[in-house]
């Protein structure tokens, strides 16, 4: 798999960076949502709970897919920002209050 990002855009009011992307995966399957997050995390210097994939979709005939991602300043402007079904398919979840056990 060879990605290669086409255009990025700047967002400082949602306090993150648009990706564009191309992956050149020919021969095999299109790649996960999760493998497509490590990669644009090494390629922008990020990690990975910061990353949020939005679209990947297939090229008909070729082994090609493009798509768009989103990273994040911070996984709490993920939160912020993002809609909570892609933050569950991407695997970046608040953690849920618990409230303090009452000792008997």
């Amino acid at each position: 798999m060879k990605m290669e990002i086409t255009q990025q855009k700047d967002n400082p009011l949602s306090k993150r960076v648009e990706v564009y992307f191309t992956i050149n995966h020919d021969g095999e399957s299109t790649p996960g949502r999760n493998a497509v997050a490590e990669e644009i995390a090494k390629a922008c210097k990020s990690k990975r709970d910061c990353v949020v994939v939005d679209t990947i979709e297939s090229v008909y005939g070729k082994g090609m897919s493009k798509g768009y991602a989103k990273v994040y300043e911070s996984k709490e402007a993920a939160l912020e920002f993002d809609r909570d079904y892609l933050l569950k398919r991407n695997g970046i979840e608040a953690k849920a209050y618990e409230p303090p056990a009452a000792e008997e």
